[in-house]
């Protein structure tokens, strides 16, 4: 696993190194360490007013994304489980097929739907296609509720507690382990989606931060070093919180993976 990771950190070495060189320093060698610290590239890049734009976009994108999927994921998993019937089998058969078909094969209809409403170029378009990810919510969500404690579902039901007061009160509470780890799941996919923003999206003013690296690519001429210091800025917010959230991703899907 050492000899893997050092091997897959080969280009995350190559692309860090670079961006404290100059466009020739790069060429001249483009592995060796800088011989001086070059900080032109992150003055650059940290002064441009459009950098800090696509990080607004991409942020305002990934949250509102990311907590209506873990709503409408959490939502349906609960009323999926407190009442079995041929109805939800249906339902939740609609929905694995849904989940499992690639959404790449469903760009063109998706583009004219959201031409129809009008929210191609708009950044509520994005949230509305990335709504798709609660499906996967959805399915991971449901298989932590089966392990829930129903006994005490069943007493507050006894006690008068309705559908809602039940989720709220008592199932939202005992799921946040899951909650959490889909969410971190859901914002790095989010965060660093490459596919629909290109898509939906050709206002410059628009761009997310991925679309933001992808424009520092030239159709003549390419400023290496200043791509790759573009796209270690863009790496950095996804490495913070992955640092700070991994834990959750073990913790969260051990603790439903063992009744009781």
């Amino acid at each position: 696993m050492i000899l893997l990771a050092c091997f897959i950190g080969i280009p995350l070495y190559y692309i860090v190194v670079n961006t404290f060189k100059t466009q020739g320093q790069m060429v001249t060698s483009p592995l060796a360490p800088p011989t001086e610290l070059f900080l032109g590239n992150f003055q650059e890049v940290l002064t441009d007013p459009r950098m800090y734009r696509s990080f607004a976009n991409t942020l305002y994108v990934t949250a509102l994304s990311v907590v209506l999927q873990l709503v409408v994921g959490a939502l349906a998993a609960f009323a999926m489980i407190m009442r079995t019937s041929r109805l939800n089998l249906l339902i939740g058969n609609i929905l694995l097929i849904g989940f499992i078909v690639p959404g790449q094969s469903t760009l063109i209809p998706l583009y004219r739907t959201l031409v129809g409403f009008k929210l191609v170029n708009d950044l509520n378009g994005l949230v509305v296609m990335y709504m798709g990810g609660a499906i996967f919510c959805y399915f991971l969500i449901q298989g932590y509720m089966r392990t829930l404690p129903f006994e005490v579902i069943e007493a507050a039901r006894l006690d008068g507690a309705g559908p809602f007061r039940i989720f709220w009160h008592i199932a939202l509470p005992l799921i946040k382990p899951i909650l959490v780890t889909v969410g971190v799941f859901q914002t790095m996919w989010v965060w660093n989606d490459f596919l629909i923003p290109t898509v939906f999206i050709s206002s410059p003013d628009k761009r997310t931060v991925v679309l933001q690296v992808y424009n520092a690519v030239s159709e003549f001429t390419t400023d290496w070093p200043m791509f790759m210091t573009v796209s270690v800025v863009a790496l950095i917010p996804m490495v913070i919180f992955f640092v700070f959230t991994q834990r959750h991703i073990v913790s969260g899907l051990l603790a439903g993976s063992v009744k009781g």
